[in-house]
């Protein structure tokens, strides 16, 4: 066994040693590509830990700059980063904590159905880290149309939640959400204690490890919400809903 080799199985042993992974699921694994749509505190949880799992390819998109104010989230960056953009800083800290993997960084926005739909179809599933509506329902449609399953998380406060969407199965984004939310103000920042993102991240990076081998059961049609305060989860059945649009031309959709 080569040095390199070597190093990559001792990485990996312990989550090989699990029977739902071992040396075929750890290549599964190293080979599949996943896309990161953000990069603040819910990709600082869920990057981290796909690329700890041994994801051999990831992409991070976002056009924004790391601020002092995310610092207290977004542990992909620190102090001396300030003013860089997110997805190089995010590719830099991955690079340097797993250099066996690829990352590729979009410093840009992608919040249309048409931009989104321009790079999924480099990847086998989408985890979606974005902060606002516009994003999602563009996400969810340019999912739709490309057939990519992905990954949803949303954070406020001490509260978060997370659901899995996987065209063909279950619900989409606008059968749990019909009309785009009404905003007061899409630029004022909310507040968002720092474990928030780290606890939603980590599930969403569960649930595409989940997908990816194959094993589990997928929150398909399952809204997860944690509320941290009161340390509860709960749970809420989410049904397709025949009048969705976006599910209707789904149908319509090559597979």
């Amino acid at each position: 066994m080569s040095h390199a080799k070597k190093e990559s199985f001792e990485r990996y042993k312990r989550q090989m040693l699990i029977p739902e992974i071992q040396e075929s699921g750890q290549e599964k694994i190293r080979n599949a590509k996943v896309l990161m749509i953000g990069a603040g505190g819910l990709a600082s949880a869920a990057a981290f830990y796909l690329a700890a799992a041994g994801v051999g390819n990831i992409g991070i998109a976002d056009d924004d700059k790391v601020e002092m104010s995310n610092l207290n989230r977004q542990i992909l960056h620190d102090p001396g980063r300030i003013s860089a953009l997110k997805a190089v800083s995010a590719k830099q800290t991955l690079e340097r904590f797993n250099p066996e993997i690829q990352i590729r960084a979009y410093p840009e926005r992608f919040q249309t159905q048409g931009e989104l739909i321009r790079i999924l179809g480099d990847y086998d599933l989408v985890v979606d880290c974005s902060d606002n509506y516009p994003t999602r329902f563009a996400l969810n449609d340019a999912c739709i149309q490309t057939r990519k399953p992905w990954v949803h998380g949303a954070v406020y406060g001490f509260e978060g939640q997370a659901m899995t969407f996987v065209p063909g199965q279950g619900p989409c984004y606008r059968c749990l959400y019909p009309s785009l939310p009404s905003e007061s103000s899409p630029d004022a920042p909310v507040g968002v204690i720092g474990v928030s993102p780290g606890i939603i991240g980590m599930i969403q990076a569960a649930e595409a490890l989940k997908y990816l081998l194959g094993k589990g059961n997928l929150l398909i049609g399952r809204l997860l919400f944690v509320d941290l305060l009161e340390m509860s989860f709960s749970e809420f059945t989410v049904h397709r809903n025949d009048a969705c649009p976006s599910c209707r031309v789904g149908k319509h959709c090559p597979p």
